[in-house]
C-alpha cells in the first residue's frame, strides 16, 4: 500500500507497513486537513480513532509516518522536535509508526501551520 501526501508544491509518496493502523488509515482516504508544525514534524487531525499498537514508540526515524492516538493525528517526521534530546527524533508521546516517506522527507520543511495537506491512495 502506498499513499501520496501533497501540500501546495510539496508532494511525496509513502510506503505503508502491513499493520492495523496502516490499513485503517488507508481505508478512509482521501483525507484533507490543516498542517500543524512541531519542530521538524507536521501533524494533522484525521477521522480515525485507534489505540497504541504493541510496537508503538517515542523515538522515530527521519521519514517515518506515524499515528498519534492521543490526538488522533497523522504525523510526518524529518528532524528534531521540541521533545528531542540530542540528535534523536522524538514524538510528543508514543506513536504507531505505520509507514515511511520514499523520498527525502526534509521537503516537508516548506509546509507551514494551517497549510492544506491532502492524503490519498497512490
Amino acid at each position: 500500500m502506498k499513499i501520496k501526501i501533497t501540500s501546495g508544491n510539496v508532494s511525496a509518496v509513502a510506503e505503508l507497513k502491513n499493520t492495523p493502523t496502516a490499513r485503517a488509515i488507508y481505508e478512509v482516504l482521501p483525507i484533507e486537513g490543516s498542517a500543524n508544525r512541531w519542530g521538524d514534524e507536521i501533524y494533522l487531525v484525521i477521522p480515525v480513532n485507534l489505540d497504541l499498537e504493541n510496537d508503538a514508540k517515542e523515538i522515530v526515524s527521519e521519514g517515518d509516518i506515524a499515528y498519534w492516538p492521543e490526538g488522533s493525528c497523522f504525523c510526518i517526521f524529518w528532524g528534531k522536535t521540541p521533545a528531542s534530546k540530542g540528535n534523536e527524533i522524538r514524538a510528543a508521546s508514543k506513536v504507531n509508526v505505520f509507514g515511511r516517506i520514499k523520498e527525502d522527507a526534509k521537503i516537508f520543511k516548506n509546509i507551514k501551520n494551517s497549510d492544506l495537506v491532502i492524503l490519498e491512495k497512490a
